[in-house]
């Protein structure tokens, strides 16, 4: 590890009230006093206490370059358990990089991406977990994710992973001692307590891992496209759930030739909305296009909202659309409900049976699950009415009972999960092996490797590319 004295910008390069410099390693403060004088002249910042700030100005030379604000964090009690200062200077972008070429120029060199988070990793100041609970926290897209990143941050993931590491660490221990001192430590009767211990063990797992598609909702948010015919009121339904005109609305159809993407939040989750082109056989070149995009984007969607004008009849359009969503989750909206209807919601549920069983492989579908996987809701986007209805059944359909983080661990990181994967299948030739009688000498070689798996999500047993790796992904300054 680099133990040599680095420095950044710690907060955003643009135009603000504030702008941090952070100085962290052992000559972190002797370079800031360089470029530092106090409003006396005789405060020097490595004569004064840990954890302080101190007013004064950035000088070059004889030449005043800011008045700051300085604050001293002695080691091992900073964020990266180094020496640690921060320079609290005006934040116009210039002055923000004129003041770390006057700390380069003192010494420091300029910090890697995600290097003084890999500092504080390296230096036992938080796990890989925690570390990496950092980077989503800064870019959480919901308050629900925000909230898991913070529950990660103060060690929720990693409490969990040591806790089943130290199980599977003492019977590892135990067959071992017991193989090395037979006379002492008796290993009858402890297949059967063993595979005892490991159910409880896979079920402990399996919470978890059954906590990623939650998870993943929490952190990425829903991937939702909006289909339809042209004029069914797509683009009105944008509009409405993002509460303003961003999408060009008019009763011209085929108006919306390209997609239009938003984030919007509804109590908590994040939808990632991509707004299509009405889906309709054309022969309008730039239409087929913008047609053919819409099918791509549904085949990647996690949420299709397929949108139907209520007054128009269904035609082969619709059942074209209806083929198109296939097996995704699906809410069908019965727009324009301010209208006389023409399609009710039996008509439409029919519609969505036919293509079922047209799609199905034996010719039958199944109704129940067709249930949770297809809901139909009636909304007017004029009267700006079955929103409500909306929120509630996104809601229903994504999450696996009310998202708590009280008690709860949530994975939300892939290469959490791929671990938990790795390690339940260790779990499971302990256990295959147990049932084929095999010498207990062999418990141990998949327990090992099982601990092992777990030690990835913690950081205890990964190497440096991986580190260096995860740590590149990080923002400057962080």
């Amino acid at each position: 590890m680099k133990t040599d004295t680095i420095a950044a910008i710690a907060t955003a390069l643009s135009d603000s009230g504030i702008g941090i410099i952070r100085i962290s390693g052992s000559e972190a403060v002797e370079i800031a006093d360089k470029i530092y004088a106090s409003k006396n002249k005789k405060k020097h910042l490595k004569d004064v206490m840990s954890h302080t700030i101190h007013y004064g100005f950035i000088i070059d030379n004889d030449e005043i370059v800011d008045e700051v604000m300085v604050t001293v964090m002695r080691a091992p009690k900073s964020y990266t358990a180094e020496d640690t200062v921060e320079i609290n200077c005006h934040g116009g972008v210039l002055m923000m990089r004129r003041i770390l070429e006057l700390v380069l120029k003192a010494g420091a060199r300029m910090a890697e991406p995600g290097e003084f988070t890999k500092r504080a990793f390296l230096n036992g100041r938080m796990d890989l977990s925690e570390a990496e609970a950092v980077m989503d926290m800064i870019h959480a897209k919901s308050e629900l994710s925000l909230k898991s990143s913070v529950k990660q941050l103060k060690g929720s993931v990693s409490q969990k992973i040591r806790s089943l590491r130290s199980k599977l660490i003492y019977e590892i221990a135990f067959i071992e001692s017991a193989l090395d001192d037979p006379e002492h430590i008796s290993l009858e009767g402890y297949q059967e307590a063993l595979k005892e211990k490991l159910t409880g063990l896979i079920l402990e797992i399996d919470a978890l891992l059954n906590s990623a598609e939650n998870g993943k909702i929490v952190k990425e948010g829903i991937n939702t496209v909006i289909v339809g015919k042209p004029n069914a009121g797509k683009s009105s339904f944008l509009n409405l759930l993002i509460g303003e005109e961003k999408a060009i609305v008019t009763d011209v159809a085929g108006t919306t030739r390209d997609v239009l993407e938003e984030q919007i939040k509804l109590h908590g989750i994040c939808l990632n909305v991509i707004d299509t082109a009405g889906i309709r056989f054309t022969e309008d070149v730039v239409e087929k296009i913008g047609v053919q995009k819409a099918r791509k984007y549904a085949a990647d969607a996690d949420l299709i909202l397929y949108v139907v004008d209520s007054s128009v009849p269904l035609d082969e359009n619709d059942m074209d659309i209806m083929q198109t969503i296939g097996s995704k989750k699906c809410i069908a909206i019965l727009n324009k409900t301010d209208l006389e209807a023409v399609v009710t919601e039996k008509m439409l549920w029919d519609a969505f049976m036919e293509s079922s069983m047209k799609t199905a492989a034996d010719g039958n579908a199944d109704f129940e699950k067709e249930s949770d996987r297809i809901h139909i809701i009636k909304t007017s986007t004029k009267d700006v009415t079955g929103i409500d209805v909306f929120d509630e059944t996104i809601q229903n359909m994504f999450f696996k009972g009310e998202i708590s983080f009280e008690n709860e661990v949530y994975i939300t990181n892939i290469r959490h999960k791929e671990a938990l994967m790795e390690t339940k299948n260790s779990l499971l030739l302990v256990q295959k092996s147990i049932n084929d009688d095999m010498p207990e000498d062999f418990y141990t070689v998949d327990l090992m490797n099982a601990y092992t798996s777990l030690g990835l999500i913690i950081g205890e047993e990964v190497s440096d590319d991986l580190v260096n790796e995860i740590f590149s992904k990080f923002c400057m300054g962080k």
